[in-house]
């Protein structure tokens, strides 16, 4: 889905240079078109994005575009993997740094010229990618700004995801059903990086554009955020929110944000709770071929309350009813809570992801139990077979031990995942 709301890429020629040479030239003429990475600052941090990337530009890599261009056999479609507003992604690999290492396998982003978007997205993201770190958030490698005789090129190198996006597991239905667990599993980890961004990161940063395309899958289904080229650094201290043009994506924008332009961590954490409940149903958030009740899924699913009977009938059939009913309950509750119409009642990301924990061990106690019964169950069956000239009173004594024992097990879970959400309630 595209960004409902664009600005016009006004594009200066430059020779092929730096990142942080394209900043100090243009220091003395800041104008909205650098804005985005020279926001009103921060509330954890004196410093601004641009100063902490200065001090940390080394780290990444400058490649020539005929480099690039080789790592891809000259963009060939063979080699593309995915398209956006911001361009083309295309497979490559690269020679690392090191001397007689192994060809890297990359992703590589190709600004399209003729796009919406443009060189303020892709000055954005290399100096944001190039400040923060953390193992939910896909790792930039470089990047490429050359203008030349083929025109303005802008490029930029990322780790190579191998499961592609969540979007494309969840809604795709070439691909096999995403396991319960792994949802779990992936709602934590991009729970983690936005929580990172927000409350752990030497500057704050709003993600601005949270949704499943976004969340990019490695091979082994660890999740991470991708594309920051929306995002903006959080209000300077004092403040309580920073003042923007609305941007973001269909379906995932917080309504005070689209009301009001004021933009705040709480705008991600709505749009967390809308990727909850697409994690839950298996539907996107905005379906225009479905019947019009069910064209827009936070209306749909409001008539379907985690606390009634009927709140079964969104689950994703897709998982065939393997899924632990009250971990789902629990996780409906949650996203709520992410939506609620009041930004100050929304929970902070660190809350979130505390409470998936203990949803995670609520689902995990809960399979334990059921996997416990049937082996248990069928242990019994062939004791009984075993024992068919056993007295009847033998046999009638063993089932009660069995089902005695199989009482103290319940119970037992039951006291765990009591203490367990009386734990989570959110403050």
């Amino acid at each position: 889905m595209s960004c409902f709301l664009y600005f016009k890429d006004k594009s200066r020629k430059w020779k092929r240079r730096s990142a942080p040479e394209l900043k100090k030239q243009e220091k003395s003429k800041l104008n909205a078109f650098e804005r985005v990475t020279k926001s009103s600052g921060s509330s954890s941090s004196p410093r601004g994005i641009p100063e902490l990337y200065e001090e940390k530009a080394h780290n990444l890599r400058v490649f020539s575009y005929d480099e690039l261009r080789q790592a891809t056999n000259d963009f060939s479609r063979v080699f593309k993997i995915g398209e956006g507003g911001f361009g083309s992604v295309y497979k490559g690999s690269i020679k690392p740094v090191i001397a007689n290492a192994d060809p890297v396998s990359v992703a590589i982003k190709r600004l399209n010229q003729n796009g919406l978007q443009g060189h303020k997205q892709w000055l954005a993201e290399v100096q944001f990618l190039g400040v923060v770190e953390h193992q939910n958030l896909v790792k930039l490698i470089g990047y490429c700004s050359v203008d030349g005789e083929r025109g303005i090129q802008r490029l930029l190198v990322y780790e190579y995801m191998s499961n592609k996006s969540l979007e494309s597991h969840l809604f795709n239905k070439a691909y096999d059903p995403l396991p319960w667990k792994t949802r779990l599993e992936i709602a934590l980890g991009a729970a983690q990086g936005l929580a990172y961004l927000h409350e752990e990161s030497e500057v704050q940063v709003i993600y601005r554009d949270f949704k499943c395309s976004n969340i990019l899958l490695d091979e082994n289904f660890r999740p991470k955020l991708s594309d920051f080229g929306l995002a903006r650094e959080g209000p300077e201290v004092g403040r309580t929110h920073v003042s923007t043009a609305v941007m973001g994506t269909n379906g995932y924008a917080a309504p005070d944000y689209i009301q009001t332009g004021h933009l705040t961590t709480k705008s991600d954490v709505w749009s967390f709770g809308v990727v909850l409940y697409e994690l839950l149903t298996g539907r996107r958030s905005l379906e225009r071929s479905r019947p019009k009740t069910e064209q827009k899924l936070l209306e749909w699913v409001k008539q379907y309350p985690a606390e009634t009977k009927r709140f079964v009938l969104i689950m994703d059939p897709r998982l065939e009813g393997q899924y632990s009913i009250h971990g789902a309950r629990k996780l409906a509750k949650l996203a709520d809570h992410c939506l609620s119409r009041s930004a100050k009642e929304r929970p902070l990301m660190s809350q979130v992801v505390g409470i998936l924990k203990q949803i995670i061990q609520i689902s995990d106690d809960e399979k334990s139990a059921e996997e416990s019964t049937v082996i248990s169950d069928d242990d019994l069956t062939k004791t009984e077979e075993k024992s068919t000239q056993s007295a009847p009173s033998e046999l009638w004594r063993k089932r009660m031990d069995h089902l005695a024992k199989l009482g103290e097990h319940v119970e037992s879970a039951s006291r765990r995942r009591f203490m367990i959400l009386q734990r989570g309630k959110v403050p």
